[in-house]
């Protein structure tokens, strides 16, 4: 991720939630400055988008329809095109409610944090490294990530071995990496990445019907699990989950 911006613009959009108090504080702890504006209406919040410009949006599940649906609009039009995070309770239903991505409300400051340092990986371009022996998956993988709403800067590998090249040359936040490749295979591969690299998220891909192999890779380090013929929606969630989001269930 990248530190080039000097600080985060985030709105916080809702009625007095309780939780708006861990919002501001956390602010203050994130990883980056942030400057943080609470709106409580949908004047506030296009006045806001047009004038300064939002990164990040928080919206209130609870915020009154068609207020949330009006406030989304203006930032679908809005210059900066903020990343929308739908903030609701842990039972509410979130389906169909227009968004980037959706968060359950923090419980603590602490929590939120979390979820802020999460969130503002959205707002920079991530280096995502696809490694297959297949040129055919490569491009399968690419594609869908290239459909993407989170900007995404994807490159690509055919083998273990340089996959570990690629890394020691630049860095990157996430490597899709498959499980069955030829010479250096991907559990070896993968544990020499979490060496060198052990912050590093790694998605492993397979298409073995071998249950153990899920329980082995995620001992080894792996972040996430997918088991070919996946679909683009299995990669939307990877990522929304490295985001700190959840997809927002359709309708």
């Amino acid at each position: 991720m990248s530190d080039d911006l000097v600080s985060v613009r985030m709105m916080i959009v809702s009625k007095g939630s309780p939780d708006r108090d861990h919002w501001r504080q956390a602010t203050g702890l994130a990883s980056l400055p942030i400057e943080a504006a609470e709106v409580e209406s949908v004047a506030e919040a296009a006045q806001l988008l047009n004038r300064a410009g939002v990164d990040v949006i928080l919206l209130d599940a609870e915020f009154p329809e068609p207020q949330r649906s009006a406030v989304v609009r203006a930032a679908r039009t809005a210059r900066t095109r903020p990343i929308i995070v739908v903030c609701a309770a842990e039972d509410t239903d979130a389906s169909g409610i227009d968004g980037d991505g959706v968060i359950t409300k923090p419980s603590s400051v602490a929590e939120a944090q979390y979820l802020i340092d999460r969130i503002l990986r959205a707002r920079f371009p991530s280096r995502v490294l696809v490694v297959d022996d297949s040129s055919t998956m490569r491009s399968i993988v690419k594609k869908i990530l290239s459909a993407t709403r989170f900007p995404l800067d994807v490159a690509e590998a055919a083998e273990g071995g340089a996959a570990l090249e690629r890394l020691r040359e630049g860095n990157f936040d996430i490597i899709f990496l498959d499980y069955n490749m030829p010479g250096l295979n991907g559990l070896d591969t993968l544990a020499e990445i979490k060496r060198e690299h052990p912050r590093l998220e790694v998605v492993m891909i397979t298409s073995t019907q071998d249950e153990a192999v899920a329980t082995r890779v995620r001992a080894a380090g792996a972040a996430a699990f997918l088991k070919k013929p996946f679909f683009p929606a299995d990669i939307d969630a990877v990522l929304h989950a490295y985001f700190g989001m959840r997809p927002i269930p359709a309708p």
